[in-house]
């Protein structure tokens, strides 16, 4: 899937606890009497500023930081909400609209598809235990829960199968936060379809564009997943809380409140890609959880620093360490819209590997079947090849379907052989078929290079360049140089309801799947949220959920 960035050595976090607060707690020191070892209040330790004095490294009293706006000039935040209460009042280009309407489709499509999992399982069973008043509707779930554990459920299902959106080159995953999030605040408001369209524009636009500010061009990587942090999720927690707020109907000063709660809020590790755990798929579930509770604190009294994002002890400041672009943030927007760029993922499997399934297919398109095939060159951009093409012995073995999704020569044998879906789906990447005899044969002739030409879109696209030689000596070639999916390659809003159908027919009778599809359509015309959720609630999950197999072959 994407987040395949590897990632550096972690931080060491800051010593546990802090100053006491009025009241001390049982064994710390009381507020007139040091603890001992520590100097009285009269007598600055050695090193430490004098009282009213800054601390090395702070700006003192009124001057801004380093990074941080002048004096009269909005911060980053101020901009942020104001962009957000700006876009509700005067609304959304049709070309935005268009694309939340799919990203909404697609990202309950995805959700039904992963609701065996045991992890959907689990999600579903820590809301239900938690208890609360019925706010809105989560995936498989009969009855309604709170908001933030609806959107806890469903942030979870949508990410967990790594077949949501992508932002490139920030590889963020923005719908699977900001998506659950929105639905979750609408439904416990009362809000029709315009203003939920209007708040995960808002949300995605956000997401991304902190994402970006963290991305580093020279380096073609994001400095959040070099220092070992989930982007998707933390920048995820902050735009989603943008969308819940703007639901529960805030204006531009409690939109930067939410930012700054949210933002002690927002986490994420990615270890978990680097040496397994099923954690990343909760990452999604709790940003979107933590959104919603950051609006609900607001809403009950909470605040934020208004420096939240570019401040001395901020948001950038914490996760980047001051490597971020401010640019990123505030460039054109309301203008630039990014959210209709985001890459739909039309293949469940590595966005890594998805040109290698279009050359491919291309090919059979041309006649070649697999049989014809003497050996077969995979080239695509170097980064990639790590992830998609060593070892290739291994690349070439897949015992499973999930190593099926992350290998280049399943991705050729996927494409010749032609599946479902857009062209494959879910069921083309079962363990059956990556133990098939006839595709073991097929990449046992597949070799994965690194390819200049790709090298040199990486990593606005993940292209591929495919060449095969055939049994009669012929060499035929096939280019894919922007991915499906993407701006230069957009999928319709049919081909998605193909996807969407693929995935949720898995589940659900057909005049359910046509329903929701249908409503998904209009959602911007709709009166009310449950009408779209209720249809989803009720999934045949057989038996014990919390003992439904891990589906391997989904």
């Amino acid at each position: 899937m994407a987040d395949t960035t590897p990632v550096g050595p972690g931080h060491s976090e800051p010593a546990q606890g802090g100053p006491a607060e009025s009241k001390p707690a049982q064994g710390e020191p009381a507020q007139s009497k040091p603890a001992q070892g520590e100097p009285a209040q009269s007598k600055p330790a050695q090193g430490e500023p004098a009282q009213g004095e800054p601390a090395q490294g702070e700006p003192a009293q009124g001057e801004p930081a380093q990074g941080e706006p002048a004096q009269g000039e909005p911060t980053l935040a101020q901009a942020l909400a104001a962009f957000a209460v700006d876009t509700a009042a005067g609304g959304l280009p049709a070309e935005v609209t268009d694309s939340v309407r799919k990203r909404v489709l697609d990202v309950l499509g995805i959700a039904v598809a992963a609701s065996p999992l045991p992890t959907s399982a689990a999600a579903r069973a820590y809301a239900a235990e938690q208890g609360g008043r019925p706010q809105a509707h989560a995936v498989g779930v009969p009855d309604p829960l709170p908001a933030s554990l609806a959107a806890f459920v469903n942030g979870v299902l949508a990410h967990s199968l790594d077949y949501d959106d992508t932002h490139l080159p920030s590889v963020l995953h923005p719908s699977a936060s900001v998506v659950p999030a929105a639905l979750a605040a609408a439904e416990a408001v009362g809000a029709g379809g315009a203003p939920t369209v209007t708040a995960i524009a808002v949300g995605l636009e956000v997401c991304v564009r902190l994402g970006m500010a963290g991305y580093d061009a020279d380096a073609g990587n994001s400095v959040f997943f070099e220092h070992g942090q989930h982007a998707t999720s933390i920048c995820g927690a902050m735009g989603a809380a943008v969308a819940a707020g703007l639901l529960y109907g805030f204006d531009a000063p409690r939109i930067v409140d939410v930012l700054g709660v949210a933002a002690s809020m927002a986490s994420g590790v990615i270890e978990a890609n680097r040496t397994g755990g099923t954690v990343k798929r909760m990452h999604c579930g709790w940003a979107a959880h933590a959104a919603v509770s950051a609006a609900q604190l607001v809403r009950h009294g909470f605040t934020g620093p208004p420096t939240v994002l570019e401040g001395r002890f901020g948001f950038f400041h914490a996760w980047l360490r001051d490597e971020f672009h401010p640019e990123a943030v505030t460039g054109g927007l309301g203008q630039d819209w990014s959210v209709p760029g985001i890459f739909f993922k039309p293949y469940p499997a590595n966005h890594f590997t998805h040109a290698a399934v279009d050359a491919a297919a291309s090919l059979r398109r041309q006649g070649l079947r697999p049989g014809d095939v003497a050996w077969a060159e995979l080239g695509v951009a170097g980064p990639t090849v790590r992830t998609i093409g060593e070892p290739l012995d291994v690349k070439r073995t897949p015992q499973t379907g999930y190593m099926a999704q992350f290998s280049g020569p399943y991705a050729v044998a996927a494409g010749l052989f032609g599946g479902g879906g857009l062209g494959v789906g879910l069921d083309d990447y079962r363990d059956a078929l990556a133990r098939d005899p006839a595709r073991r044969a097929l990449m046992a002739k597949v070799t994965v290079v690194a390819d200049p030409r790709c090298d040199a879109i990486f990593p606005n696209q993940f292209p591929a360049v495919l060449r095969v030689g055939t049994t009669d000596g012929r060499e035929l070639r096939a280019e894919v140089l922007a991915n499906r999916g993407g701006p230069q390659r957009p999928l319709s809003y049919d081909e998605l309801a193909v996807k969407f159908r693929d995935n949720a027919a898995r589940l659900l009778p057909d005049h359910t799947v046509d329903q929701v599809q249908q409503l998904a359509a209009r959602l911007d015309t709709l009166a009310d949220l449950p009408t779209l959720l209720a249809p989803l609630t009720h999934l045949p999950l057989a038996g014990d959920p919390a003992a439904a197999p891990d589906p391997a072959d989904p």
